[in-house]
């Protein structure tokens, strides 16, 4: 079975089961197990006591040693599997695991269906509490469903574009490495006090690896958005404004979307303890509503059909 097909198997299954709870409830998921390494590796090398350089060399360590048992396992996994008839099979079932679109999904859903039954904002606020680490408490529904769209669009990116491009380039090893750094990223690459050294390699590594998905996810949106006939106002905007955004990634898919829903995204967003930052705006268009929110759902499936299209027809060329 070629590995586009394995991708495209895995792509399916993972939006039929998605992850389903009786499974997780026994067994750990792996990036709960990526963390607890990340984290022993934190407690050991990111001592509050050393000076900058050492904490970002710890930080460096623990990177190397997450990629080198990353890769190992997938080298492992993948000699083990070429032994069984069933492995093919098997390895559908592993990279499906690691992808992440029905989750996204089915957050971002929760969101688009609380803001629909009732005026009362607080359950979508909670809804969106957990696709987003900014505070809630004050969002009002054009705030809230802004802040599920710009979560849906990059995380696509992060959690099934760039998983799926890893895989094609590297196999099992490349999935596997890139989920242990895009998890060291969002636990440790954060630029505050304990973190702003010793995550510094795997903020940049993040970002090295997500140059190639984040733009794929622009192309793709634009793709998805040639039907409602936004497709070159997405591209264009993406390639105008997707500089603006802080990180060199994030701003790809994010004006994209903005472009293909002919609304505005990003600008200022408070963090807990009073942060505020004054991120950029993205797209012309108008403010973002729950019907914004329906569409960019709708765009974000298609992009995933395009996607899984393109690798069976590519299996089967």
């Amino acid at each position: 079975m070629s590995v586009s097909l394995i991708l495209a198997l895995a792509l399916g299954l993972d939006a039929l089961a998605g992850e389903p709870k009786w499974i997780y409830q026994k067994l750990p998921h792996p990036v709960v197990l990526m963390s607890g390494f990340l984290m022993t590796g934190e407690r050991w090398l990111n001592r509050t006591d050393w000076q900058p350089d050492a904490r970002r060399m710890g930080g460096i360590v623990v990177i190397v040693a997450a990629i080198l048992v990353m890769t190992l396992i997938g080298l492992g996994i993948e000699l083990a599997l070429s032994q069984l008839e069933a492995g093919a099979l098997i390895l559908v079932v592993i990279v499906a695991i690691l992808m992440a679109a029905r989750s996204l999904y089915d957050h971002v859903e929760e969101v688009r269906v609380a803001l629909e039954k009732t005026s009362d904002l607080d359950p979508a606020r909670t809804a969106v509490g957990k696709i987003i680490g900014r505070e809630t408490d004050q969002l009002d529904e054009a705030a809230i469903s802004r802040a599920a769209i710009e979560s849906l669009a990059e995380n696509f990116s992060d959690g099934v574009t760039a998983p799926a491009f890893w895989f094609l380039v590297a196999g099992l090893p490349g999935l596997l490495v890139y989920k242990m750094v895009n998890t060291a990223d969002s636990m440790i690459g954060h630029r505050n006090d304990r973190y702003l050294y010793f995550g510094w390699a795997a903020a940049r590594l993040d970002d090295v690896m997500n140059l190639v998905p984040a733009r794929l996810t622009a192309i793709l949106f634009a793709g998805a958005a040639i039907v409602p006939g936004r497709g070159r106002q997405a591209l264009s905007t993406a390639w105008q404004q997707a500089r603006l955004h802080a990180s060199p990634n994030a701003g790809w898919p994010e004006a994209a979307m903005a472009g293909a829903l002919d609304v505005r995204l990003g600008g200022p967003r408070t963090y807990p303890d009073n942060l505020v930052v004054d991120g950029a705006w993205f797209g012309t268009g108008g403010d973002t509503n729950n019907q914004s929110l329906s569409r960019a759902i709708r765009i974000t499936v298609s992009a995933w059909l395009i996607m899984v299209l393109a690798l069976t027809g590519w299996s089967f060329a």
